[in-house]
């Protein structure tokens, strides 16, 4: 038996792992979000709305992180190594079966539902293993892993266009079931950690592995609640940012730069904010309150554009504003998962990922459909950013009810120790205890 660990060994083993779910995030949410420059082919192709191709993404980005909960599981049960990588065989298999279809219908099943159950076997157990290697850099760990979302975007968007002119939807799609084939071998480098907060064996019934007990918790419920709201808009660029580019007058090239914009932004800001966030200067939901209202407004700002010239315009103010989108955007997410062990504890993180990749499920079903059908009725994707940037602001509005996110009436004092990560406590960063002793934290209590 493998002896547990007194606590996460923060470094080590646990760096490959952190490049192993970079390229885990950069082959799922990295290639969703590129996915985007081929809708307008699959619309004219299968002659077919904007609002039915939409849910060919739409399907794909709900199934995987409705299905996360199970990936959890069976990561709990078995392990995550070998659950990443038959992840990695379903998520190739959907994308070679598509290159075939025939109808919308065919496409629905081999990236929808194929290609998406691969996924969601493959992104809640690398970022929940990767939170167990890492305490006082977690965050900026996860962060990093984070990246790849936009790394890949920057790659895959004017990849994918340069694929679609040349070979056609069809031969992109075989051509990205060879590049998703390589989420197997990331897999294979998520090494099981034994912690001694881990329970002394693993789950055996159904509903104990989804960890459905969470919910009793309150401040997991307050961040589930602002976590399902936010996820009816956050997805949406990542399907119709690109077609939204096109509306606005610009060209292919044109739209997969805007998409390559915010795919910048976006990585940088996920390191910054992991950097910022681990410092304990701000706390966790504090920070999260504020880049999600960020990027509720960004999305804003993206809706509100006008049209450019012409298709030779590279349409700054979109630029600008798509840049502005993936800098909040990036901030949010890796305090998403960076805050889940202060409110679940580190034995139940894993669970706590897969559960709220579900409750962004609920939000990714119906945001790019919704998207989709206010392009139809107004001609273009304006109206479509203004409503999802209004469900992000709600979802942040609600976060204002977690621990520590609102200051209040008096300085409080922490413990002169880190607590332990368990129940409503948040931990504080150990940077932050040594470096600055107890006066200077900025937090208060009443």
């Amino acid at each position: 038996m493998t002896p547990k660990l007194a606590g996460p060994p923060d470094g080590g083993w646990g760096w490959v792992v952190a490049a192993s779910a970079f390229a885990v995030n950069g082959l799922s949410y990295g290639l969703l979000r590129s996915l985007g420059l081929a809708l307008p082919d699959l619309a004219e192709h299968f002659d077919r709305s904007a609002q039915d191709t939409a849910w060919v993404s739409a399907l794909a980005l709900a199934v995987q992180q409705a299905a996360s909960p199970v990936g959890s599981a069976l990561s709990t049960r078995w392990g995550a190594r070998p659950v990443v990588m038959i992840g990695g065989v379903l998520t190739s298999l959907g994308f070679f079966f598509s290159a075939f279809a025939r109808s919308l219908l065919h496409l629905y099943l081999g990236l929808g539902l194929l290609a998406g159950s691969g996924w969601a076997l493959v992104f809640a157990p690398a970022i929940g293993t990767l939170s167990r290697y890492f305490s006082r850099r977690r965050v900026l760990a996860v962060g990093l892993a984070l990246t790849g979302n936009g790394a890949s975007s920057l790659v895959l968007a004017p990849a994918l266009q340069l694929l679609l002119d040349t070979l056609g939807w069809r031969g992109a799609l075989l051509v990205l079931g060879a590049i998703t084939l390589h989420l197997t071998p990331c897999g294979a480098l998520l090494r099981p950690l034994a912690l001694t907060g881990d329970p002394p064996a693993p789950p055996r019934s159904p509903l104990a592995a989804l960890g459905l007990g969470l919910f009793k918790r309150r401040a997991f419920s307050i961040f589930a609640l602002g976590t399902a709201l936010i996820g009816g808009g956050y997805f949406v660029p990542y399907v119709h940012l690109a077609p939204h580019a096109l509306d606005r007058g610009l060209g292919g090239y044109g739209a997969a730069l805007v998409v390559a914009v915010a795919a910048v932004g976006d990585a940088s800001a996920r390191m910054v904010c992991g950097w910022l966030a681990d410092q304990g200067w701000v706390p966790l939901p504090r920070l999260l309150a504020v880049f999600g209202g960020l990027t509720g407004l960004g999305l804003l700002a993206v809706g509100l554009v006008p049209a450019v010239g012409s298709e030779d315009s590279w349409g700054g103010p979109l630029l600008a504003a798509a840049g502005a989108y993936g800098l909040s955007a990036g901030s949010y997410a890796p305090l998403v998962f960076g805050v889940l062990p202060g409110l679940v504890g580190i034995g139940g993180v894993v669970q706590a990922t897969g559960l709220v990749m579900m409750l962004m499920s609920l939000g990714g079903l119906l945001g790019p459909p919704l998207s989709g059908f206010l392009r139809d009725e107004t001609g273009d994707f304006g109206a479509s950013f203004l409503v999802c940037g209004s469900f992000i602001l709600s979802g942040s509005f609600i976060y204002m009810g977690l621990p520590r996110a609102i200051p209040s009436c008096r300085p409080a004092s922490p413990p002169a120790t880190p607590p332990p990560e368990r129940g409503e406590l948040l931990p504080v960063p150990q940077a932050a205890l040594s470096a600055r002793g107890l006066d200077s934290f900025g937090d208060t209590t009443c």
